[in-house]
């Protein structure tokens, strides 16, 4: 399946524990939106994050060069308000072409309501239906709740480097690479029918 038809399915309404939110891809106007999300998230978090997304520079960078088949963010909306983000991140050619990355960033208001939760599962959805056959997701050592959501949906430790990464201050971290095999939507229709 390609990803213009996978993004037919949204938007999506879904309620949780306490709200109900709407699933959908970033679009180009979302640059500010997107950007006080990032700034609502505690600067203690946000270290840990690759892109200084408090830089509303690189917000319009991503807003504006958008390319749903390399790097597909689907945000979670309460209203006008983004409230998660978990972005499925992909390769077309080389020797990870067949992997995807999953990352999900949470506003704190919105954690304990298995928005996190919701949100993996779904990329996992999309990526099962891009035929991708493995997905991962890094982390730094001490994000232990995030690991263990992961570890729910069936990723195990790959690898764990100490001391390998610098947070956006300079202080060493280990480095954790978890990953899982995903049934492709081609096996998946072999093992029912």
């Amino acid at each position: 399946m390609d990803i213009d038809t996978l993004l037919e399915r949204y938007p999506k309404t879904v309620d949780l524990k306490g709200t109900r939110v709407v699933l959908r891809p970033l679009q180009p106007t979302d640059v500010k939106g997107f950007h006080a999300f990032f700034c609502g998230v505690p600067e203690t978090e946000r270290m840990f994050l690759k892109h200084r997304v408090t830089d509303i520079e690189v917000i319009r960078q991503w807003c504006t060069t958008i390319d749903y088949g390399r790097n597909l963010p689907l945000l979670a909306m309460q209203g006008k308000r983004v409230v998660a983000d978990a972005t499925l991140h992909q390769q077309f050619g080389g020797w990870r072409r067949h992997i995807g990355r999953i990352s999900v960033v949470t506003h704190p208001d919105f954690r304990g309501r298995g928005l996190g939760r919701l949100l993996v599962e779904e990329l996992i959805h999309i990526a099962q239906h891009l035929r991708l056959e493995r997905v991962e997701a890094e982390f730094i050592g001490n994000q232990v709740a995030a690991r263990k959501l992961f570890a729910r949906f069936g990723f195990d430790e790959l690898l764990v480097l100490p001391g390998y990464v610098k947070d956006m201050q300079a202080i060493d971290h280990d480095y954790v690479l978890m990953g899982r095999k995903i049934t492709t939507d081609e096996e998946f229709t072999s093992a029912a029918g």
